[in-house]
């Protein structure tokens, strides 16, 4: 029987850019995860830690940062083994030339796509060399005669449409006799079943969450395997410290944005969770202004980083604004657009329109400011 952690894709030294001031927060939880991998390892007892490729977000990251995760894996109680993948590939001058490599006992970083003996299982890898390529990295392991467990360890495209990361068949495992194939690249955890129902291959996702939108993240994997030949069990741990929430709304009545406030004050750990809150639909202009000030002020201020795409439109049958319009062309105009956007001949007309009847409504209120527009 044997027991591991697979992980992959920790990406440390990655910019976070688009987050301001707290991309450096999202950076540090990134390295704390790797610490919360290490003490999960012992909190179950786990002694071989198999990380699926990009550890770094390049190779050019700063060299602190190496020896930093060099010697969070030298605390590790039991035996480390790393792929370099398209990331961090392994050639001269990369992170792998470390100095803090050598001086790690219990950690590998593989050099070579050859079969590993270990005392319970054989270990068949396949580091990265170079960043792109449209071999399959684990067309060389032949395992079906293996009397150990075997397991695989690869970095590339199950599927993906980025098929230059070194594509990888979804039966994988299964053709190369392998009882289980930990992979990386994907951000997102995702299994792969054998002809048999059995889960012999799976992403494992990344640690800590990259951004917004990616499903499923922020997860390691537990897995067991009893014999040769029997299925692994796997157990996807949440690890990441941070949430990421995108919240994508279509509002219809005032009573809605009053929801949204209500949910947005009912999340746990505000101070640990990034959220994105994008705005559609239609809404009268004097429902907005107060109840869209509120979303602002809670987003920038109730947590970690907070972002508001507002892109509702003016209801269309809320006319009042275009009364207050200076008569002539611009009324004649506004009147004329409202009802393309009640009646267009398709959605698209309709959409169109609407957005031409809000920027309307916003350069008035701007010129209103500016009283020129009025004529004033």
């Amino acid at each position: 029987m044997i027991r591991f952690i697979h992980t992959a894709d920790w990406q440390i030294g990655m910019k976070a850019a688009g987050l301001g001031s707290v991309s450096q927060d999202v950076r540090d939880a990134r390295l704390e995860s790797v610490q919360g991998i290490v003490d999960l390892g012992h909190e179950r007892g786990v002694k071989l830690l198999l990380v699926a490729g990009d550890v770094f977000e390049d190779n050019a990251v700063d060299r602190s940062l190496v020896r930093e995760i060099g010697e969070k894996l030298r605390k590790f109680r039991g035996e480390v083994f790393i792929i370099p993948g398209n990331h961090d590939p392994l050639k001269p001058g990369s992170v792998w030339d470390h100095e803090v490599w050598g001086g790690s006992g219990n950690v590998t970083v593989i050099q070579e796509a050859k079969p590993i003996e270990l005392d319970n299982c054989t270990l068949f890898p396949s580091p990265v060399k170079k960043k792109y390529s449209t071999q399959n990295p684990v067309s060389w392991i032949q395992a079906k005669n293996c009397d150990k467990i075997a397991i695989g360890l690869a970095h590339g495209s199950v599927n993906l449409p980025d098929s230059d990361y070194y594509p990888i068949p979804a039966n994988a495992a299964e053709q190369a006799g392998l009882d289980y194939l930990g992979i990386g690249h994907l951000h997102s955890y995702k299994p792969y079943k054998d002809s048999k129902g059995a889960i012999r291959m799976a992403y494992s996702g990344t640690h800590e969450t990259t951004k917004f939108g990616e499903s499923d993240s922020g997860k390691v994997l537990l897995v067991e395997i009893a014999d040769r030949g029997a299925a692994p069990k796997l157990e996807p741990i949440a690890i990441g410290k941070l949430k990421w929430i995108t919240l994508n709304r279509d509002i219809k009545d005032p009573d809605e944005l009053k929801r949204i406030i209500k949910d947005l004050d009912s999340i746990e750990s505000p101070d640990d969770t990034l959220v994105r809150l994008r705005l559609e639909g239609f809404l009268s202009f004097s429902s907005q202004s107060d109840l869209i000030k509120s979303l602002e002020e809670i987003l920038s201020t109730h947590f970690l980083y907070g972002e508001l795409s507002n892109e509702l439109s003016p209801a269309p049958k809320d006319n009042r604004w275009i009364d207050e319009l200076p008569r002539g062309p611009v009324q004649k105009a506004a009147r004329t657009i409202r009802k393309q956007a009640l009646s267009g001949a398709d959605e698209r007309e309709k959409k169109v329109a609407t957005r031409a009847l809000l920027e309307l409504f916003e350069l008035n209120n701007k010129e209103k400011a500016n009283s020129w527009f009025l004529g004033k």
